[in-house]
């Protein structure tokens, strides 16, 4: 039983940081320089830096949840 647990912490962890890398990636083609004084600023990294956290670990929560709802379902039945 705890063997399961470190796989699915183990999934989580690769899952969440799969993500954050997805969502940086997909940050890099928005403009920022529409949004801010000086594009190349760290301020503005720092942002898409904090954005792509932000989006990459609630979309991993939403797999991880989908994941977890689907193995639920297997136990009703």
């Amino acid at each position: 039983m705890t063997t399961y647990f470190g796989y699915i912490s183990l999934m989580g962890i690769i899952l969440t940081l799969v993500s954050i890398g997805i969502s940086w990636w997909a940050l890099q083609s928005i403009r920022f320089d529409l949004f801010t004084y000086n594009p190349k600023s760290p301020q503005t990294k720092a942002l898409q830096i904090i954005l792509s956290i932000v989006i990459g670990y609630q979309m991993a929560q939403f797999f991880i949840n989908y994941l977890q709802w689907s193995f639920n379902v297997k136990s009703m039945f």
